[in-house]
């Protein structure tokens, strides 16, 4: 199963991130089929976002992880900013 340091490792690196902040809540979903681990909050802040749609940006995400979607990573919840996002709204409430 992967951790939460790993993916957050991971994302640092594939997408060049300022900042990645993981939670696993795989524990909420017990008792439905993806109960048994890879249900992850993700924060990612990176200037490969500069410019970019919500969806070009998960699909980047997708893509770094690709070799764990449907076998470790069940499911994502994603929030993507840019560096200028965050530097003119702050970074909304961090997950916890």
């Amino acid at each position: 199963m992967l951790t939460p340091d790993y993916l957050r490792q991971h994302l640092m690196e594939k997408l060049q991130a300022l900042h990645v902040q993981v939670e696993d809540e795989s524990h909420l979903h017990i008792g439905h089929g993806g109960g048994t681990g890879g249900h992850y909050r993700v924060q990612v802040v990176s200037p490969s976002f500069v410019g970019k749609t919500t969806l070009q940006r998960h699909r980047l995400v997708y893509a770094a992880l690709a070799e764990h979607m449907g076998r470790s990573i069940h499911a994502l919840a994603l929030q993507t900013y840019s560096p200028e996002e965050v530097s003119a709204q702050g970074i909304p409430e961090e997950i916890s």
